[in-house]
């Protein structure tokens, strides 16, 4: 991609955004409408990658690229920043960041580099922190927009650098089959309260991705392949329900678990 694609982008923004000329939609958006788009591209790229299709992966990437372009002109609107400014942090931080490749430190493997990594941010952290008269937490950048189940996995891991973690994966266990008993105490309960129903099944599943990370798991590919396998699975049921002329709703819950073992026997 040459710089000059990238400033046909910008300018292509720059004429979406002007008062004048500019589209109506582009021209009404501000920093936190454009937030539910931006997360939705980088899924749609997600979803490409995962399929393996480098056409979709090459206009998905685009789209995601066109969100930053976007966010870029609304600063530079503000007189904030622009995206050559953009650019130029990333550029700063990845130099910074890799001092092995870019300036004289020695790193033996990848596991070293990931301390070192940690080490680097955790100073960037304190001189971020520093510079705001802000109380340092050991917590502090981890997004509070990132999806829960995500966020739940980084926290957690965050705090485990500092010693705040199960010693096994025996003990995570354990954990979660206790909170399993409190979700089932709650759901038992003669007056079921909402609240604290809601509240020991988040606590469930904070367990449940505190066990796929000591597994070595990323908790959120695992759901989505998931995601991906009852969708596949349940496609399949009801084309087998057709076959055989069957309505699923009108099914009992025997029959629909007899065509579910049925799909997954010819998997």
């Amino acid at each position: 991609m040459s710089m000059q694609s990238i400033q046909q982008l910008i300018e292509i923004m720059r004429a979406l955004r002007d008062p004048d000329s500019g589209c109506p939609w582009d021209l009404e958006q501000d920093f936190q409408s454009l937030i539910s788009f931006t997360i939705e591209e980088a899924y749609e790229v997600a979803d490409a990658i995962e399929r393996n299709d480098m056409d979709d992966i090459k206009s998905e990437l685009g789209d995601l690229l066109f969100q930053i372009i976007f966010y870029s002109q609304l600063a530079q609107e503000q007189q904030a920043f622009d995206f050559n400014e953009v650019v130029q942090s990333i550029n700063d931080k990845l130099t910074r960041r890799h001092p092995h490749v870019f300036a004289d430190a020695k790193i033996k493997d990848a596991t070293a580099q990931t301390k070192e990594w940690e080490k680097i941010k955790q100073q960037e952290r304190k001189t971020k922190a520093a510079s705001s008269s802000a109380r340092l937490s050991h917590l502090d950048d981890v997004s509070r927009t990132l999806p829960s189940l995500m966020r739940a996995e980084k926290l957690q891991k965050r705090a485990a650098k500092e010693g705040f973690d199960w010693p096994s994966i025996k003990g995570v266990m354990a954990k979660v089959v206790e909170e399993l008993a409190e979700v089932q105490q709650e759901l038992d309960a003669k007056i079921q309260e909402q609240d604290k129903l809601e509240d020991e099944i988040g606590d469930l599943f904070f367990s449940c991705i505190n066990l796929s990370r000591h597994a070595g798991v990323d908790a959120e590919q695992s759901l989505r392949k998931a995601n991906l396998k009852f969708e596949r699975r349940f496609r399949r049921l009801e084309k087998l329900a057709d076959v055989k002329n069957q309505q699923l709703n009108e099914m009992t819950v025997d029959e629909l678990e007899n065509l579910w073992q049925e799909v997954k026997k010819h998997e």
